[in-house]
């Protein structure tokens, strides 16, 4: 993966929030969408800022990274 800690960092923010499920069906369902959302992301990034948005978009880009961060949360889910 890209960065371990900031994928980490992600998933245990979207637990906290309890946000990691309908996360985790964002990645599997919307999955013909992610390059749009991606490309969307890079032209908004120069407006909001941070290198996460660069980060998340190129998670959404590439189909491995997208599927690595998916284990993450279902690890990180609770059974």
């Amino acid at each position: 993966m890209q960065s371990d800690l900031a994928w980490s960092r992600w998933a245990e923010a979207l637990k906290r929030l309890k946000l990691d499920g309908l996360a985790l069906w964002l990645l599997e369902a919307g999955a013909p969408f992610t390059a749009l959302g991606a490309q969307a992301m890079y032209m908004v990034q120069p407006f909001v800022g941070g290198k996460d948005w660069s980060s998340i978009a190129f998670l959404l880009e590439n189909n491995e990274e997208m599927q690595a961060f998916a284990r993450l949360l279902q690890d990180e889910m609770p059974a």
